[in-house]
């Protein structure tokens, strides 16, 4: 793949034209490779170049810059947010400072990403999503056919939660603070009475319209046990009602444009 090729690849991901991951007519999302490879590339064929953002400085891969230019309804609130060059934003995303979207990453319509956010590299996020205050969304670059962090559509993510390593969240799922999820997780439904994990050569998925909590479970061993140890785990607790709605009510009103 030549400079020119790279270039066209990331105009094209910041239309919307391409993605990073497909979610196919069964519901499974897989990731697209010659995406992923193509980002790669861009930053391979770069020159490290100094540049601006308003106040910011910056020195990175000339192929790799922030990006200013959107579609209509975008909104980035001063204070020191950056998308970078390769992302897509859709009509009615709203930024609150400091946040950062990387290369890849795709932020579908009316998704509100909140005060020190992160969108990692090639992660896809659905429409309507709230990101909420220092949530983690981690990206997954390498290796190029590895699927990356996936929110599907109406999740409400909590304060301080991290999904990483191609996690798939599904539909109005509802994380609440403090959650970590890793592709290795094991979530306890105590809803089913069931144990949730990644399959293999998949990660773990989040079932459409739970609602996770941090939870703890006994560590093993007489050593834990004679001092009290306790692994974090999270836990679903419910799924989403008309109360979770309303508890996880978006502030509309900040995302008119």
């Amino acid at each position: 793949m030549n400079r020119e090729e790279v270039l066209e690849l990331l105009a094209s991901l910041e239309k919307g034209e391409r993605r990073a991951a497909l979610q196919g007519p069964d519901g499974a999302w897989h990731a697209d490779a010659e995406v992923k490879e193509g980002i790669l590339f861009a930053f391979r064929l770069g020159v490290e170049v100094e540049s601006e953002a308003g106040p910011f400085w910056f020195r990175d891969r000339d192929t790799v810059p922030p990006r200013r230019d959107f579609g209509p309804g975008v909104r980035i609130v001063p204070g020191g947010s950056t998308v970078r060059r390769g992302a897509y934003l859709g009509k009615g995303v709203v930024m609150m400072p400091p946040s950062y979207v990387n290369v890849g990453a795709h932020v579908d319509d009316g998704t509100m990403i909140d005060s020190h956010a992160l969108v990692g590299s090639c992660a896809q996020i659905g429409k309507r999503v709230h990101l909420s205050a220092a949530a983690q969304i981690g990206g997954v670059l390498e290796p190029a056919n590895a699927r990356p962090v996936i929110i599907e559509d109406e999740v409400f993510v909590g304060g301080g939660v991290g999904v990483y390593e191609g996690v798939l969240v599904r539909k109005r799922a509802v994380l609440a603070s403090g959650v970590i999820l890793t592709g290795s997780t094991v979530i306890f439904d105590l809803v089913n009475e069931t144990e949730i994990r990644g399959r293999e050569g998949e990660p773990l998925a989040v079932p459409e319209g739970a609602v996770v909590v941090p939870g703890s479970r006994k560590a093993p061993g007489d050593f834990a046990a004679r001092n009290g140890i306790a692994l974090a785990t999270p836990v679903i607790v419910k799924y989403r009602d008309a109360r979770t709605d309303s508890k996880t009510a978006l502030e509309w009103t900040l995302r008119r444009s």
